[in-house]
């Protein structure tokens, strides 16, 4: 068989190299045929028996979680089984059986197929990615119903058998737990994006993998020889030697490189020209805060507390409580042992519905979402900035508001959050009354209106997956476009650098807390645009501080100063690939 290329979008760093397992899903594509009357209330029976079944077996993933497994893993684990237990999956799909005598099959993949529909139709790319989650507890139940699984290769019995490539439409978080302790080097899959819990799960677990592939699932065959390129998105399926061995060299040059950067974990992160940076952590769960200390951080440039709210759909009445949002908050700073943490406040609204009821708007991401949406349900936004201040007794807490963009906003949320204080006076709770408060820059208005919120805020931090997102007008996730998504655009390079000047000039601190802070091939760009301090995912701290210690900023500084001038995008990423260099 002749050697082809395939191209998709890279979400976990590194190289794996390994035999091609496929794994085939219960296809969506199920028999439909009608019940008799008097076999309606069986088949109901059958359909909740499976459903009953999947509890069982994600209760069992969850017991048997290995120690060192990621936090998300978990989480995502309970996601599902929160999705499972919602009416949506739970209640509707036995109303069809009863109302239209669908066969279970059927009547599940109908209401699954309506909800994707549902989800398609969100503007958040974060949130329309979550619509794989609900198709992979479809599928599990599926699997039950129809009798199938996926199967996995068996282990040789000296623990030799070459590293393998997992290879399908689609994997859940769960089903990787599986192949956590087998001879796993890798994943490709059809669809899929940088933020859908798979890659997440990808980078928490430093596995190389590519996503977005369209057709791998039906090109690759079982056994071939796979090639995966985690840092280009690039699949090489049956590899001639000598391409073969090209890569066995750089995936033992990486491996040699990743043992060298864990011992820099404690040295600090101080420039050839002595300046100290400062290296934070974006975490989704409280847990994650142990990786985050053993990666070396500073402490938590980003928080994102909507995690603590997904899996609730259906369940408007059953949102975390303020004991329970506090509890998290708290055992987050208790982690950090006196290291900052940075909690943005909930990153939800129209585009990220917290029932599946709500009607989505025509146009979400510019619709009712962040702080918007908080300041439209200021009891949901007091419960959670209570529990935030409660946390802030127990170390140095930061607190960071999404999405603002008018001074309207700003002293709203700022109001809102000193009536939280006067509540929790009155209940006499202890907190931090000198908490610093930030604010996200993240639309280009904010960027482009910088004043109103030095006047107002303690600090700033820029979240460039928006800024680019809405700047360029493109969505990333969106196949068709994604090629144009590009964060050396010379429209994002000026926002940044006017954004990280600002606040230099202004004596407020700056921060990036986008996926361009843990890139290694734009760390020294925004070395030279006066960045000091970079908040990222904890396995990508490693590989930058290496950037940082290996960067003189006197000479960044000027020739970052002329790409800034540079207008050709072309020109302006072959500069960057040079930066540093005489």
């Amino acid at each position: 068989m002749a050697s082809f290329t395939l191209h998709g979008i890279p979400v976990s760093r590194g190289i794996a190299i390994g035999r091609a397992h496929l794994l085939k899903p219960a296809a969506l594509d199920v028999k439909h045929y009608l019940i008799p009357e008097d076999q309606v209330e069986a088949e109901v029976s059958r359909l909740q028996n499976a459903i009953a079944t999947v509890h069982k077996e994600l209760q069992t993933l969850w017991n048997e979680l290995p120690k060192d497994s990621p936090a998300e893993v978990g989480a995502f684990i309970d996601v599902h089984a929160l999705i499972l237990s919602d009416p949506m999956i739970a209640e509707v799909p036995l109303d069809i059986i009863r109302t239209r005598h669908y066969n279970a099959e059927w009547a599940l993949v109908t209401q699954i197929d309506e909800l994707s529909a549902q989800f398609d139709e969100i503007g958040d790319p974060y949130l329309r990615e979550r619509k794989a989650d609900i198709q992979q507890v479809g599928e599990r139940v599926l699997k039950v119903l129809t009798g199938t699984a996926a199967t996995l290769p068996k282990q040789d019995a000296d623990g030799s058998a070459a590293h393998m490539v997992l290879v399908a439409h689609d994997i859940s978080p769960a089903d990787m737990l599986q192949f956590k302790d087998r001879s796993f080097g890798g994943f490709v899959t059809d669809v899929g994006g940088q933020n859908s819990h798979t890659a997440i799960v990808a980078r928490s677990l430093d596995i190389p993998a590519a996503v977005g592939m369209y057709n791998a699932s039906a090109l690759i065959a079982q056994d071939d020889w796979v090639i995966v390129d985690g840092d280009a998105g690039v699949v090489i399926v049956d590899p001639p030697q000598v391409v073969l061995e090209q890569y066995r060299e750089r995936q033992a040059r990486l491996m040699r490189e990743r043992k060298k950067l864990g011992k820099l974990k404690k040295t600090p992160a101080i420039t050839k020209d002595g300046t100290e940076i400062t290296l934070l952590a974006n975490i989704e769960l409280p847990e994650d805060c142990t990786a985050a200390v053993e990666a070396g951080a500073s402490g938590i440039g980003l928080f994102r507390s909507e995690f603590l709210f997904m899996g609730r759909t259906g369940y408007v009445g059953k949102l975390p409580s303020e004991d329970e949002q506090f509890e998290a908050y708290r055992k987050a700073v208790t982690l950090m042992k006196g290291r900052p943490v940075t909690i943005r406040t909930l990153d939800i609204g129209a585009d990220k519905p917290l029932d599946t009821a709500e009607q989505t708007a025509l146009n979400p991401a510019l619709g009712l979402r962040a702080i918007r949406y908080c300041l439209a349900e200021p009891q949901i936004f007091l419960m959670q900035l209570r529990a935030i201040l409660r946390a802030s007794a127990y170390g140095p807490v930061r607190l960071l508001i999404p999405m603002l963009s008018h001074t309207s906003e700003i002293d709203q949320a700022l109001v809102m959050i000193e009536q939280a204080k006067g509540q929790l006076r009155d209940a006499g709770k202890k907190f931090d009354p000198l908490i610093p408060v930030g604010a996200m820059i993240e639309v280009p208005a904010a960027a482009l209106a910088l004043p109103m919120f030095i006047k107002r805020m303690d600090f700033l931090s820029v979240g460039t997956n928006d800024l680019i997102q809405y700047t360029l007008a493109i969505d990333r996730v969106d196949h068709e476009v994604a090629h144009l998504y590009n964060p050396l655009h010379p429209a994002i390079l000026y926002l940044l650098s006017h954004i990280i000047s600002t606040g230099a000039r202004e004596n407020i601190p700056v921060a990036v807390c986008g996926e361009m802070a843990g890139d290694t091939k734009l760390t020294r760009l925004l070395l030279g645009m006066g960045l000091r301090e970079f908040s990222m995912h904890p396995t990508q701290l490693p590989s930058v501080k290496n950037e940082i210690l290996n960067s003189d900023l006197t000479i960044l500084g000027m020739q970052t100063r002329k790409i800034l001038r540079t207008m050709d995008p072309v020109a302006i990423a072959e500069s960057v690939s040079q930066l540093g260099t005489l």
